[in-house]
């Protein structure tokens, strides 16, 4: 089934969730699952190029991530690096821009090198920005945000009078990229778990039982289907949105 080219949501997030439960469904340690779901990242980039979707936000590691066994952390850090050299040449292809949200400070010398180099290698992408978030969770952004307002205001750059919700956006990590309008989250789980937490506020939820490994482009075509079939609303009636 063909996708609609109208109201196709801007800005789509996934949080790839049940990479080690599909392994060991498998049978398989879980950096087998890990491994597997890299083939799933090229499918929601294939699909939001195919879409015209211009920002897709992965969930990749986050800051609670640190705290699962030190082998499977590893793995996933050299998986992070093996992906960024051989995925690189073909983002470029694709006009694919790859940018990086997270904290980079507690990340080896070797990983933070990596994530510069691929956001180098393709920083003239104009057709689809693919943001990793990486060392990522709201609570570490929003305690970075507040910090950066509190230093502006002890240096009399701004009164706290005149923070207002533009002030925060604008010293969020996230400030150069529109919210996401449609959040994908995979393997039946029902949270957020500390992504984006103030950017969520209106974004449509998509909810699917598939584990990552699975998510093909015809699951993401259907989230997209399921976006489309909704209204938002933003806190007015249907009657106003029509209206404006």
């Amino acid at each position: 089934m063909e996708i609609s080219g109208n109201n196709i949501p801007r800005h789509v997030a996934i949080i790839m969730d049940g990479n080690g439960r599909w392994a060991e469904k498998h049978g398989k340690e879980r950096i087998f699952g890990h491994m597997n779901g890299v083939e799933s990242v090229r499918n929601a980039v294939r699909a939001s190029l195919k879409n015209g979707v211009r920002y897709l936000t992965l969930y990749a590691f986050s800051t609670e991530n640190w705290g699962r066994p030190a082998e499977e952390v590893e793995a996933l850090m050299e998986l992070l690096c093996q992906s960024i050299e051989n995925e690189s040449k073909e983002l470029c292809k694709q006009g694919v821009r790859v940018e990086i949200l997270g904290d980079r400070s507690r990340m080896s010398e070797k990983v933070q090198e990596h994530l510069s180099l691929i956001e180098t290698q393709t920083r003239k992408g104009e057709k689809l920005t693919l943001i990793l978030a990486i060392n990522y969770s709201s609570r570490w952004e929003i305690t970075r945000m507040a910090q950066h307002i509190a230093q502006e205001v002890a240096q009399g750059k701004i009164t706290p009078e005149s923070v207002d919700q533009q002030t925060v956006i604008a010293h969020m990590a996230t400030a150069s990229w529109p919210d996401p309008d449609l959040l994908i989250r995979t393997s039946g789980e029902r949270r957020l778990s500390n992504f984006l937490l103030w950017q969520l506020a209106y974004t449509e939820l998509y909810f699917t039982d598939i584990y990552w490994p699975d998510f093909t482009e015809a699951e993401y075509d259907k989230a997209i289907r399921s976006y489309q079939g909704r209204e938002r609303r933003y806190g007015l009636t249907t009657k106003q949105r029509r209206e404006k």
